[in-house]
């Protein structure tokens, strides 16, 4: 069917829906009856507000509702849309009279071609409803008035707001209307009736005594009917799952008479509960009739990773209707122990990536100035200590893999403790900070001269330089760890995400694995004939190149005292650029003392202590500094990142950019300035009106670490693209971001959507939909 055809049909159904209405709803005042969700001027829906009596007496129930007729091929959805759409939303203004919760009929499910999206909902008419009650003491009329939200689909979504209104008079009795009661007790026949109603019993056993966060689970349930009858035949769509609190995904494939085998996923922050499998069976056939049952059975309790089975399991009563379209509502995240990341990642894998990602984060900006150093220091000992080659290599590999160990061995106490850490989350303390900037200064000052390691002259101070170089080594080792772990190089935030969410001997295992992948360039250099030779010669050169070195180091202090202003503010810079002073100062007075003797040399190293001592408690006081707000002066109309936000751009049909980033990560910074600030970049993004949110992980946020681990990420830089016909399927991009890359991302999330939004449109394109 074309295009074409299909309009000219939808408007046949309109014309159907007018005359079947001036015939079923002649009674009905026009205020009860309204349309909606135009498409080139044709509604698309047609709502009225139904109610089962003419008369109430005070007192009386009485039940009233929203019957939706949609045009052929339109549909709306059901309490739980699926994998795309928005709820249907029926809210009510009663006064004289109360109105209980709305009555879902089961729903039918809908499929793209490719399978790939599915839905629930309703097409051709559905009548939602709830049972009423008039107030003891109501008079004159009822007022009843309706406002119902629903997203109206074809190939294409349009969002209709309905509002209905009508008036019941009140009397002595209650008079019903035997129309509308037929069609209300029609409906009343699909609602899903509870098992313990109709006899019918139900047993569910799992394949393991307990659920984990964001793993999947298996597991048989067993329906008998009363008495023990065996169930009718089954058809297509037999089982449609409600919300449930912590589940991802849940489906049931019959495997016998009543018997069903179960699977399912648990969302990576599911909570420490015991959830239930709640939704809809329906028995039988269309030839035969269907019955529908409402299944509703507690699961097992959740562990999650690192974490411990709530004591007691907390009963979740079947949702409202404002409890469902809370449920839709992002919500926000508490600071306890980080998620579990879904892992699809062997250990062996993750082993291998966490090695090659760590050799990888050799070319990344963070660690230019350690590499750079060290080959600065291993041409001169090339050239002066053929005999210990390898003993540097071994000790600048000892250095980053106790490192790594030690990073590791830090990372486990904190998670213990109950804390969610991520990849560089050491970078979010200001005193952390201050102390790499310090280390830096002393660097580059010792590369200036102004004070020596080490000591030369007898054969027992030969021992000691010796044992300062191989010292020496392995501080080089450390620092470029130090350096290395505010950027997440490719494959790295997989291998870190995989040992965050496994347990200790697995978090050692990666990160042993990314300490050796790190020190990997330099132990080549070394311990491959010939590699050696090529260095250049040593000469007047090197000693100016070593004081560029250290130039490069205060570079690097650069960054992070702009870092330092991500987490502490003006006032944490300026105390941080303090203490750095005093560090030059005392460096100086050490190295004044390496000139003197006696009396004279103590108090000189007496005194810089003091000085260091002094500046460190007079300066480094970060308590209670907040950050400046500081907008991004590369990337245009960002906004901060909040769950709410990102829902609310994507239900007004906007595709989402999000940059998890940090004022720390090099690697961040150098993807905003070098792509996401181009214009071909922010071309794409107006073109195609995205919603671009920043998501600022410079200082802790639990709501980034928990998010960064449901997508198997253990730090930044991450890149989510959002499509508002798939919103819970987004596509996570490279941490080494390309032009091409992002632009062509954005185009697949908006591919239907920016001709009909630019002609001013209020149609919102469903990705997963067939295309026009």
């Amino acid at each position: 069917m074309t295009r074409q055809q299909s309009k000219r049909l939808g408007r046949a159904g309109v014309v159907g829906v007018v005359l079947m209405a001036s015939v079923a709803w002649a009674q009905l005042p026009p205020s009860a009856v309204a349309t909606g969700a135009p498409d080139e001027g044709d509604p698309r829906i047609e709502a009225a507000l139904l109610v089962d009596a003419t008369q109430v007496k005070p007192g009386d129930t009485f039940r009233v509702g929203v019957r939706f007729r949609m045009d052929p091929g339109w549909h709306v959805y059901w309490k739980n849309p699926g994998d795309s759409g928005l709820e249907t939303e029926v809210t009510w203004d009663t006064p004289g009279s109360t109105v209980g919760p709305l009555q879902w009929p089961y729903p039918h499910t809908f499929r793209t071609s490719d399978g790939f999206i599915v839905t629930h909902g309703y097409d051709g008419e559905v009548l939602l409803f709830a049972q009423a009650r008039a107030a003891e003491n109501a008079t004159g009329q009822l007022q009843l008035s309706a406002a119902a939200n629903a997203l109206v689909c074809e190939v294409h979504c349009i969002p209709a707001e309905l509002m209905l209104t009508r008036n019941v008079p009140v009397g002595p009795e209650t008079l019903r209307d035997a129309d509308a009661t037929h069609a209300f007790d029609a409906a009343q026949a699909k609602v899903p009736r509870p098992t313990a109603d109709t006899g019918h019993t139900v047993q569910l056993a799992l394949d393991s005594k307990q659920l984990t966060a964001g793993q999947e689970f298996t597991g048989t349930l067993t329906v008998t009917g009363p008495k023990g009858a065996a169930l009718p035949a089954l058809e297509g769509d037999f089982f449609t799952p409600e919300r449930i609190a912590g589940v991802a995904d849940v489906s049931l494939t019959s495997v016998g008479s009543g018997r069903f085998k179960l699977k399912g996923k648990m969302e990576p922050d599911a909570p420490g509960s015991e959830p239930r499998l709640a939704g809809v069976l329906r028995l039988g056939t269309a030839a035969s009739g269907y019955q529908a049952l409402s299944v509703d059975v507690p699961m097992a309790p959740v562990m999650p990773v690192g974490g411990a089975v709530a004591a007691a399991p907390v009963a979740v009563k079947p949702p409202s209707v404002k409890d469902s379209i809370a449920a839709v509502k992002p919500v926000a995240v508490a600071p306890v122990a980080a998620p579990a990341a879904e892992s699809s990642v062997s250990l062996g894998l993750a082993l291998l990536f966490a090695f090659f990602g760590g050799a990888l984060l050799n070319l990344m900006p963070c660690v230019f100035p350690v590499l750079a150093l060290k080959a600065y220091g291993f041409t001169r000992m090339v050239q002066n200590e053929h005999g210990r080659v390898g003993a540097h290599a071994a000790a600048y590999a000892g250095g980053i893999i106790g490192s790594m160990l030690l990073l590791a061995g830090t990372v486990l106490g904190v998670r213990a403790g109950g804390a969610s850490v991520g990849w560089g989350f050491q970078f979010q303390e200001p005193l952390f900070v201050a102390a790499v900037s310090a280390v830096l200064v002393a660097f580059a000052l010792n590369l200036f001269g102004v004070f020596n390691v080490g000591l030369d002259g007898t054969a027992l101070a030969g021992k000691v330089d010796q044992s300062h170089g191989l010292m020496h080594s392995v501080g080089e080792g450390v620092l470029a760890v130090v350096l290395a772990t505010p950027c997440s190089a490719p494959l790295l935030g997989t291998a870190v995400g995989f040992a965050f969410a496994a347990g200790p001997l697995t978090v050692l295992a990666v990160f042993f694995a990314l300490g050796l992948g790190l020190a990997l360039p330099f132990c080549v250099l070394v311990l491959v004939p010939g590699l050696a030779k090529k260095l250049p010669k040593p000469g007047a050169w090197m000693e100016r190149f070593k004081q560029v070195l250290g130039f490069a180091l205060l570079a690097t202090t650069v960054w992070l005292v702009w870092v330092m202003g991500g987490l502490a503010g003006v006032d944490g810079m300026a105390r941080l650029l303090a203490f750095l002073v005093a560090v030059g100062l005392g460096t100086w007075l050490y190295g004044q003392s390496q000139t003197q003797e006696g009396g004279r040399r103590f108090a000189s190293v007496a005194l810089a202590a003091v000085v260091l001592v002094g500046a460190g408690v007079a300066s480094l006081r970060f308590d209670g500094l907040a950050p400046e707000a500081r907008a991004s002066s590369s990337v245009a109309r960002t906004q901060p990142w909040d769950p709410a936000a990102v829902t609310a751009a994507l239900e007004a049909g906007q595709p989402v950019f999000i940059d998890f980033t940090a004022d720390w990560c090099l690697t961040c910074k150098f993807n905003e300035r070098t792509v996401l600030s181009r214009e071909e970049v922010r071309a794409a993004f107006t073109e195609n009106q995205v919603a671009f949110f920043v998501a600022d992980w410079t200082r802790r946020d639990a709501r980034i670490t928990a998010k960064l681990a449901e997508h198997g990420r253990a730090g930044v830089p991450m890149y989510l693209v959002l499509s508002p016909g798939a919103p819970d399927k987004p596509e996570v991009l490279s941490e080494l971001l390309t032009t091409d890359l992002v632009v062509d991302a954005v185009k697949r999330a908006a591919e239907c959507s920016p001709a009909r939004r630019k002609n001013g449109s209020n149609v919102v394109c469903a990705v997963g939909f067939p295309r026009p």
